[in-house]
């Protein structure tokens, strides 16, 4: 415990001049945020509480949840619930970016950390690895996107080539325009793109862990296996966390690589996808606006719960 002295207002006058630094100097990055993110959010998040449209912006009037949920009665007791939440698309774009999320980023989890174990092992020619395992994340999104747009083409595509040399498949297989199989092979492209991300994270992870460790691992006779159970794992966990928050947030605000793989297609059309469709395509700009407020509530809650409840676990293992 400690007591009041002397030099108690000093650290506090210090302190204080600290914070007040600390504040000037965040000051220029808080308010271009503000003018380039918080600005565009509450007005999107007003239009969808209107009824704009690209013609008539300005003139939007104030229609509440309209957008959001109405019921239109048709007299004699019967009736309909209009708005966003009683979509079928839009909750079908609901799944579809769920299901792209959890698969992605648990593949791109597992491959990264395969990896990054191996490009932490010392071997020859080893940044010559570094440096081609990293190829894929460097492609931006839009080129990686077309790359295999071609190569997965069921006329022209090295793919289906390839699988028939093989006797794989009999026949070729319009992998992004077949609802069967567009979304497994946008989430395969994606996977393709986005495990390097991963990888060198968790590689920068595995790097702080101390040689020692496993030095005292090996004198022991402890095998591999459970040296990565019980050593490994548990210390580079604190950055494969942060890999899966970052690219989660990705995940569920995906729009580029679905919309150069396969465009208009109720198989894969995320949320990001829909309130674009609306916005521009169809001239529902409240309605577009509605569906990207709902977006950025949906991810936020869904970030948020994630990290609290992993934060939690990593509470309740660290008090054991």
């Amino acid at each position: 415990m400690q007591f009041p002295g002397p030099d108690m207002p000093q650290k506090t006058g210090l302190t204080r001049q600290r914070t007040r630094a600390a504040w000037m100097f965040l000051a220029p990055m808080l308010v271009v945020l503000a003018a380039v993110a918080l600005y565009p959010l509450a007005q999107t998040i007003w239009f969808g509480f209107t009824d704009a449209s690209l013609n008539d912006i300005d003139g939007a009037e104030w229609v509440g949840f309209r957008n959001y949920l109405e019921w239109l009665d048709y007299g004699n007791g019967e009736g309909e619930w209009l708005g966003l939440l009683a979509d079928d698309r839009w909750w079908r774009a609901v799944w579809n970016t769920l299901k792209f999320a959890f698969v992605s980023v648990f593949f791109e989890t597992a491959f990264g950390l395969v990896i990054a174990l191996v490009l932490n092992a010392q071997f020859p020619g080893r940044a010559i690895v570094r440096t081609a395992v990293l190829v894929p994340w460097a492609i931006p999104t839009v080129v990686s996107a077309k790359l295999w747009g071609w190569m997965l083409h069921d006329q022209f595509g090295i793919i289906n080539d390839m699988l028939m040399r093989l006797g794989l498949i009999s026949a070729p297989v319009a992998w992004t325009a077949t609802p069967d199989t567009a979304m497994a092979a946008v989430m395969m492209v994606d996977i393709w793109k986005t495990t390097p991300f991963m990888a060198l994270l968790i590689l920068a992870g595995l790097q702080m862990i101390p040689n020692d460790i496993y030095e005292a691992a090996r004198l022991d006779g402890i095998g591999p296996v459970r040296v990565f159970r019980r050593v490994t794992l548990p210390l580079v966990l604190p950055a494969l966390l942060v890999g899966v928050v970052f690219r989660a947030l990705d995940a569920l605000r995906v729009f580029d690589i679905v919309y150069v793989l396969t465009p208009n297609t109720d198989a894969t059309r995320t949320m990001s996808l829909f309130a674009r469709e609306n916005l521009f395509d169809y001239d529902k700009f409240a309605y577009g606006s509605a569906a990207s407020t709902l977006l950025f509530l949906i991810v936020a809650i869904i970030t948020i719960g994630f990290i609290y409840a992993t934060r939690m676990d990593l509470e309740g293992k660290e008090d054991r």
